[in-house]
């Protein structure tokens, strides 16, 4: 990389990232930080000495997020934030999330390397729950601090086991005194591994993102009617398994009708009481929808409903079907977005535009604070799998670009 002589440590910053990936580490070299799980904790707490060992100042909201800060030269400019988050899928990879995290601390470590005082504060965040894996909201800690869910209905929600999220924060000891609530903010960064095939099909090193595609998540139950598997003849089925298959196959049509921007997901499903030998009368599954264009997703909402009600009826069941929640395509802000670029370029690494595909924290921080993301490619696109992986050199590169960037800012004219 050329265009800078103040360079983070690629190596240490590796070595912290393979740290982190020991806790929660599973057999297939993957790592399972379920959020708010005792796994979780030590993930925290070991940020936690991290930061305080670099003498930043760390303070958790009432859901559980996590601000370091560093302090600025004029205390009262607006802190420049970078982060994202620390838990991960149950079957997760090492990268997801943790990249940006740990990209942010040796931002940080790098400051105090080369005796940088920014103009205004730099904080770092660990967002909570950004997967959504325990208790079905994703981008939980973020989504809360936004005030797109409120802290009441947050805290209400229940894992599989019936723990809540209030009493499950206890538990870890991450329940902050701090308001989870916006506060003022000059802008936001977030690394993240792009979790697609576009860069390292491209050989790009960098992917500037300009935006988030919208979304519509849903929660579907269908109810049939329990039966003897050997005597209940066809014209006696109402096998929920059945018309569950025809909404798979539903969702599947809608997404390849709308090319390769298109994204639809049964991603689970369940039969509550399984047996080899019963028609199933109940069944369980998620949906989602993903275009970058919301007028995709508008029509979606406005369709699907309805024929997927059409098809349940054909087969005598019933279909509950639920919107969880519904997000805009969010831009992201023109000129973080624009020192995204210009770090890229200074620094002579190869990079296109692109759109996220995945929902991210910064989504909803983006509400409140101008907001940029920083891609880095991950091997044949592949992530919430524990085969996710990255290369050292393109981790180093997206820390790079992320240290440029968010220096930058801070020590922007006021």
């Amino acid at each position: 990389m050329s265009g800078t002589n103040q360079r983070i440590d690629g190596k240490r910053l590796w070595d912290s990232l393979m740290t982190m990936a020991e806790i929660g580490a599973t057999p297939k070299g993957g790592v399972k930080r379920l959020t708010l799980s005792d796994v979780d904790k030590k993930g925290r707490d070991t940020f936690r000495t991290w930061c305080e060992a670099l003498g930043l100042t760390v303070r958790v909201d009432a859901i559980g997020n996590m601000f370091a800060r560093r302090a600025g030269r004029d205390p009262k400019r607006l802190p420049v934030l970078l982060g994202s988050h620390l838990d991960s899928q149950p079957t997760g990879g090492k990268f997801d999330g943790a990249l940006g995290v740990i990209a942010g601390l040796e931002v940080m470590r790098s400051l105090n390397d080369l005796n940088i005082t920014t103009e205004a504060p730099i904080e770092l965040v660990n967002w909570t729950d950004e997967e959504g894996s325990r208790f079905g909201h994703s981008l939980m800690g973020s989504g809360t601090w936004a005030g797109i869910y409120s802290l009441d209905k947050t805290y209400g929600l229940k894992d599989v086991d019936g723990i809540s999220v209030s009493d499950a924060l206890d538990s870890i000891g991450y329940k902050g005194e701090h308001p989870a609530k916006p506060f003022p903010a000059d802008a936001y960064f977030e690394l993240h591994i792009e979790q697609g095939p576009i860069l390292e099909r491209e050989a790009k090193q960098i992917g500037i993102v300009t935006g988030a595609q919208a979304q519509v998540w849903y929660d579907a139950v269908i109810t049939g009617q329990d039966s003897h598997a050997g005597t209940t003849p066809p014209s006696a089925r109402k096998d929920a398994l059945v018309a569950a298959a025809r909404i798979v196959t539903l969702v599947d049509k809608l997404m390849r009708a709308r090319g390769e921007d298109g994204r639809g997901t049964v991603g689970w499903l369940q039969i509550p009481q399984p047996s080899r030998n019963v028609v199933p009368g109940e069944v369980r599954f998620s949906v989602e929808f993903r275009h970058p264009i919301d007028g995709e997703i508008t029509a979606l909402a406005e369709t699907f409903p309805a024929d997927a009600a059409r098809l349940v009826a054909e087969t005598g069941c019933r279909l509950d079907l639920t919107e969880l929640f519904r997000i805009p395509a969010q831009p992201f802000d023109p000129s973080c977005v624009d020192l995204v670029r210009q770090a890229t370029q200074r620094l002579g690494l190869s990079s296109r535009e692109i759109i996220s595909g995945a929902g991210h924290d910064a989504v909803y921080v983006a509400r409140s604070v101008p907001t940029a993301m920083i891609f880095t490619p991950c091997k044949d696109g592949l992530s919430h799998n524990e085969a996710e992986s990255i290369l050292p050199e393109e981790a180093e590169a997206g820390c790079q670009v992320l240290f440029e960037a968010v220096v930058a800012r801070a020590n922007r004219a006021a």
